[in-house]
């Protein structure tokens, strides 16, 4: 890189940590007029397979006596429906209905917290409150969720339908599902229930075994209305982040999260450097008055996401793997020396550790607060803009096999040190705990959630550097080590047959029958990833490239780019789209770098 684009991007950093508020994001879905003729996508623009999801019609019930009229008047027309979240996070096809003549129903005016019981320490709210409101209402309330994903933007209702989680293995666990203790339900029902039918759910009641369905649905029962959610007092805690050389990461990955309350691993293979959350509770007489204000959530200049996007778009054509390296480094390195957007006092950051509340320390999404600006600051990854796309490729592995899960990346970054440099820029690969459930599609054991985030190319037909690399990572995660996918994210691949591996599957889909006889609630994208249809393989030309299957054959990869299919390095059943130099099927040797 020459010395104008490392000074352009030292800039465009600083930029990206001090930024506050930005444009907010648009609504998800989209209608002609009058609520009809609609589309609507995910928060990122596009879904996996980049098709346009349609319905007709768009509803924004209120009340849950809204919300059944909606379902009641569905139901007899026997109308395709699904729910959407205000800001759509989910990456996969979740929020489609069948067809052009569904029904979305939105959740975003659904978003009243209802009732506090500071005695029982518990919080009854609709399923359209974003995790913001709760953390906040819970505070002034002298309450605390314990443990919750990092990222604001998301609903209740949302959340728990994708099994969203933080990181611990402390306590009750890390998954949200895991604090909740009564659920009320929406579904489809027959002439006698006025054609839809309000489910009453409590923990360890009458209906148990449909509450373990309900925590963690994918939207297949029908539609969450109230949640109430069992809380803790407001506490402190006392934030350092430690580096280290990667070399014991795989032995002490196993053991870590039992060490501190909050744990977790963010890893920069190319760099062999390991970043350590030490991070567990303290007394409230400790002073501070910490925050966290993550930089990757946070607003950045529109100017600055085109700089950023078409760097690493120029990276990507030249095959520039020194560039994107160089930039890696100094993505991370600015983010250590920010603490990860952590200040001792709301403003600065003056050393470790960072001891504050938990309500200022456990989420952030600044992006979300701006004013409309038109457009001039966005998130991130905002697709009115030129902006980041991407790819996450999200699982848990078991404890019990991470040690080797962790090796076998190790030996394929030794065979091609440089072939990770690239999900630097997206911050590494982050690492949390999460313990097993009860809920039947919940985690099966005590694991450990790997979150990856790469390059995503424009051109569904364009490879990215090291195309080979982080598919055979996805595949050895699925296929070898059995990993469990985040349902809220995840290329197809991903899912493909991953219904298997839940021992309470068939319970599930008991309870599915039972709830939605007709599968109005249910589409084909929810069909495919529980195993009640096939399709999820999508076999046509680039495929591979974009996770839509594994590749067969070399059609599946980009032949006319040098790109064939070929079996993995470290993981031999792996097929990848391998780009062949000099008859070896290595995207780059090691001589080459």
């Amino acid at each position: 890189m020459s010395l104008t684009q490392i000074i352009l991007l030292n800039w465009t950093l600083f930029i990206m940590i001090t930024i506050a508020n930005a444009d907010p994001p648009e609504e998800p879905v989209k209608c002609s007029n009058d609520l009809t003729n609609c589309t609507i996508t995910n928060s990122y623009g596009a879904f996996p397979d980049r098709s346009i999801c349609r319905a007709a019609e768009v509803a924004y019930p209120a009340s849950e006596k809204d919300l059944v009229s909606i379902v009641s008047n569905a139901t007899q027309a026997k109308r395709k429906m699904r729910v959407a979240t205000r800001y759509s996070h989910s990456i996969p096809k979740l929020v489609c209905p069948d067809g052009d003549n569904g029904l979305i129903i939105s959740t975003e005016n659904l978003n009243k917290i209802i009732d506090f019981d500071k005695d029982k320490m518990l919080v009854t709210l609709e399923s359209g409150v974003t995790l913001r409101q709760l953390i906040d209402e819970a505070a002034k309330n002298g309450l605390a969720l314990p443990y919750t994903p990092y990222w604001w933007g998301l609903t209740i209702g949302g959340l728990l339908s994708t099994g969203a989680h933080g990181s611990t293995l402390w306590g009750e666990g890390s998954a949200i599902h895991n604090y909740v203790v009564r659920m009320q339900i929406v579904s489809p029902g027959g002439a006698e229930d006025g054609y839809a039918k309000v489910r009453i759910l409590e923990e360890k009641g009458e209906l148990d075994d449909e509450m373990k369905a309900a925590k963690v649905s994918l939207g297949v029962l029908g539609v969450i209305s109230q949640v109430t959610l069992k809380l803790q007092p407001l506490f402190k805690r006392s934030v350092t982040f430690v580096t280290e050389n990667d070399t014991e990461l795989s032995d002490k990955a196993a053991t870590f999260g039992r060490q501190h309350e909050f744990a977790d691993i963010t890893w920069y293979p190319s760099q062999k450097r390991v970043v350590y959350r030490m991070d567990d509770r303290v007394s409230s007489n400790v002073s501070g008055n910490g925050l966290w204000d993550h930089p990757g959530f946070r607003a950045m200049p529109s100017l600055v996401l085109l700089v950023l996007r078409s760097s690493e778009e120029n990276q990507e054509a030249k095959g520039d793997v020194a560039g994107k390296c160089t930039v890696g480094r100094l993505t991370t390195n600015t983010l250590l020396r920010a603490a990860y957007g952590l200040t001792n006092d709301g403003t600065i950051f003056k050393g470790y550790p960072v001891v504050g509340y938990q309500n200022r320390l456990q989420a952030s999404g600044g992006c979300l607060k701006g004013p409309k600006d038109a457009e001039i600051t966005a998130c991130p990854w905002d697709p009115r803009v030129k902006g980041l796309f991407f790819h996450q490729t999200t699982f848990s592995i078991a404890l019990s096999k991470a040690k080797d899960f962790i090796q076998d990346i190790q030996k394929l970054v030794q065979l091609v040190p440089q072939s990770l440099c690239g999900i630097d820029l997206y911050n590494g690969i982050l690492m949390r705990y999460v313990t097993g459930s009860n809920a039947y599609l919940g985690k099966q054991e005590d694991s450990l959630d790997f979150d990856i985030t790469y390059y995503r190319s424009k051109d569904p037909k364009r490879p990215r550097l090291f195309e080979d690399v982080l598919e055979e990572i996805e595949q050895m995660a699925v296929f070898k080590y059995g990993g469990l996918p985040h349902w809220g994210k995840n290329r197809n691949v991903a899912f493909e047959g991953a219904v298997k591996r839940y021992k309470k599957g068939k319970e599930f889909l008991k309870v599915k029958e039972k709830y939605d006889p007709l599968e109005l609630f249910s589409s084909e994208w929810t069909n495919q990833v529980l195993g009640l249809k096939d399709g999820l393989t999508i076999t046509k030309e680039g495929c591979a490239l974009e996770g839509l299957c594994v590749c067969s054959e070399d059609i599946h990869c980009a032949p006319q780019q040098g790109y064939l299919c070929r079996p993995g390095e470290v993981y031999k059943d792996a097929r990848v789209c391998s780009l062949v130099q000099a008859n070896t099927h290595m995207v780059y040797t090691k001589d080459e770098l």
